[in-house]
């Protein structure tokens, strides 16, 4: 099943993904065989933390070529629609405390709640999907029942 995401978080993830091929990868190959050359490698520190990270990096760039196999670009620029859909920025005012937020829908694996950027798979991301301006949605966060107020429907680009 095809994964959403943004042009920039694609982009983002491939970078990752030739970063770890180009420049880890090759890195860690000549730590392992420095610390062979160290001898006895059943006692060799070195040797099990390069081994170990090699580890690390291959099953990184296995996840990152599966994350892009499956992944589908959803172009946000100069987009529009009356409902929350994946790419939206967000504008909310908390019902209780009249405190405004500012969240932008985005794929999980571009999420980041300190630049206002949530996974559509969140409990607020999932509350908002297919709602309009000036719909409340509820929240059950941990603490407790949260009500917003849908303020502003746009699209910035991503």
């Amino acid at each position: 099943m095809p994964t959403p995401i943004t042009k920039k978080g694609y982009e983002a993830l491939k970078a990752e993904l030739d970063r770890l091929r180009k420049v880890e990868r090759p890195k860690v190959i000549e730590a392992i065989a420095e610390a062979r050359g160290h001898g006895d490698l059943s006692e060799n520190a070195e040797y099990e933390a390069a081994k170990e990270r090699q580890g690390f990096i291959e099953a990184r760039i296995a996840e990152l070529e599966r994350k892009l196999a499956d992944a589908r670009i959803i172009e946000t620029a100069n987009r529009s629609s009356d409902t929350v859909v994946f790419g939206a920025t967000v504008v909310l005012i908390e019902q209780a405390s009249g405190e405004k937020k500012q969240y932008t829908l985005v794929g999980q694996d571009e999420a980041d709640l300190k630049n206002g950027r949530i996974s559509v798979q969140s409990p607020v991301g999932k509350a908002l999907i297919g709602r309009r301006v000036g719909d409340v949605v509820e929240v059950q966060t941990p603490a407790r029942l949260v009500e917003y107020e849908i303020l502003e429907i746009r699209f910035d680009e991503l």
